[in-house]
């Protein structure tokens, strides 16, 4: 997957976060998107930020429990790979969508390497099993949110 794989994804964790309110509802919303906000359905990976501002107008403070939908989806389709840096802790919701799109990238990124050089040397010799070691697997956490209301 790409960046293609990566909109691919977000697009199912907004289809699944939406789905939560009910089909109808979930289609009046991209509806109520695209008639009111310009915003259709495949626009908003390239959008987010005007996504987050429409569905906080459609919904208000509710608009942030649906964000929480978005990302949970979201963090469980990269399969949990998502790293942060210590002061993006505390993200908003279109920062959390960049930081897991740039962490995604970037392990894809390095899978695609490993699996280009494990095809180069499988005629390398043999390696122990018993001797090789593989890092301590470390599942990151995913960070506190925090929401701050337009006045």
């Amino acid at each position: 997957m790409s960046k293609c794989g990566f909109e691919k994804l977000l697009l199912e964790a907004v289809d699944e976060a939406l789905s939560s309110l009910g089909d109808s509802s979930k289609q009046v919303v991209y509806f109520h998107l695209e008639k009111s906000f310009k915003l259709n359905r495949q626009d908003i990976p390239h959008k987010i930020e005007e996504f987050a501002d429409a569905i906080e107008n459609i919904f208000g403070y509710g608009a942030k429990l649906i964000e929480i939908l978005i990302m949970k989806r979201l963090y469980e389709k990269v399969r949990g790979v998502v790293e942060f840096k210590e002061e993006h802790e505390n993200l908003i919701f279109s920062q959390y969508v960049a930081a897991v799109k740039q962490s995604f990238l970037k392990n894809k990124t390095r899978i695609d390497s490993t699996q280009k050089n494990e095809r180069q040397s499988s005629h390398a010799p043999m390696i122990n099993e018993e001797t090789k070691k593989e890092p301590p697997s470390r599942k990151p956490k995913m960070p506190t949110l925090y929401f701050f209301p337009k006045y």
